[in-house]
């Protein structure tokens, strides 16, 4: 396996923790990771709520798959338009941290009206990404800058600014 690790991969964790906290829907995490996989895993697990991750490269789609179980489905997809996001699925929470990084405002934009909270990573790179053509699509928006890279949750139905603010010390 392929996998290099990075901390700062790990640096949406506070919010994935806190949104998943606040909320008790289905979850969907588009593009798996070293800590975001295991995190939700868990965090739905404890709770037997519903997680799909979908992934486009074979080194962590192996790697995720090791989590599949009766509530967590993990999907390998070449194409991420292959997601459907005209089913009638409402997500509790949905993750967006996955690659090409420039394809995460698109989906960001495809989900706005099917989700709670939508967790955007390595936000801190908005005009190189694009996510400043995500943010109007939005009523609420939160940016949680306690170490880079940054992470912003939006949402169109929940007020984001009324997350408690990490107790982080550097």
């Amino acid at each position: 396996m392929k996998i290099r690790s990075n901390k700062a991969w790990s640096t949406h964790m506070p919010m994935l923790i806190k949104c998943v906290q606040m909320s008790d829907g289905p979850v969907l995490e588009i593009g798996s990771g070293l800590f975001s996989t295991p995190l939700l895993h868990w965090l739905c697990y404890e709770k037997g709520r519903k997680l799909i991750t979908y992934e486009n490269n074979l080194d962590y789609f192996s790697f995720a798959k090791s989590f599949q179980s009766r509530n967590h489905r993990i999907r390998f997809i070449k194409d991420w338009d292959e997601i459907d996001t005209e089913a009638k699925m409402h997500w509790s929470v949905v993750l967006i941290d996955h690659t090409p990084e420039e394809r995460r405002k698109i989906d960001a934009i495809r989900l706005k009206d099917k989700a709670d909270y939508i967790i955007i990573h390595d936000t801190d790179c908005e005009s190189k990404y694009g996510f400043d053509e995500v943010w109007p699509h939005f009523k609420y928006r939160y940016d949680w800058r306690g170490c880079r890279p940054w992470t912003t949750v939006v949402s169109n139905f929940k007020d984001v600014s009324k997350i408690e603010k990490p107790n982080i010390t550097k």
